[in-house]
């Protein structure tokens, strides 16, 4: 499940960054270098899974949520409408089955 996980965790962040914003494309660095933290936090699973946790968290708290109130240290390109809304919603969606999985693999470590 915790590889189909960060596949959904990833495909909503490209999804939010291709489709909504404005000149974005795969090896644009607003979406190629997340992508590149997402491999490198599953190359450290093997050992723990605080940072994917931690990143998944970010993704959908910072990136979902936070990052669409209209607060004025934010910019607000593109225009903050129900359109791009919707796509943050998707984003912090697909964010919560990686920030579960990941918790309950580092208490189910804990544990043992």
């Amino acid at each position: 499940m915790l590889p189909l996980a960060i596949a959904l965790s990833w495909l909503g962040f490209v999804l939010h960054n291709v489709a909504d914003l404005p000149g974005q494309h795969l090896l644009s660095p607003e979406t190629l270098y997340p992508t590149l933290v997402y491999l490198a936090l599953i190359g450290l699973l093997r050992w723990t899974a605080w940072p994917l946790f931690g990143w998944a968290l970010l993704n959908g708290l910072g990136g979902g949520i936070i990052s669409v109130l209209p607060l004025p240290v934010l910019p607000f390109e593109p225009a903050q409408t129900l359109h791009h809304y919707s796509f943050h919603v998707i984003y912090t969606l697909t964010q919560i089955p990686l920030v579960m999985l990941t918790y309950a693999s580092i208490r189910t470590r804990s544990l043992s």
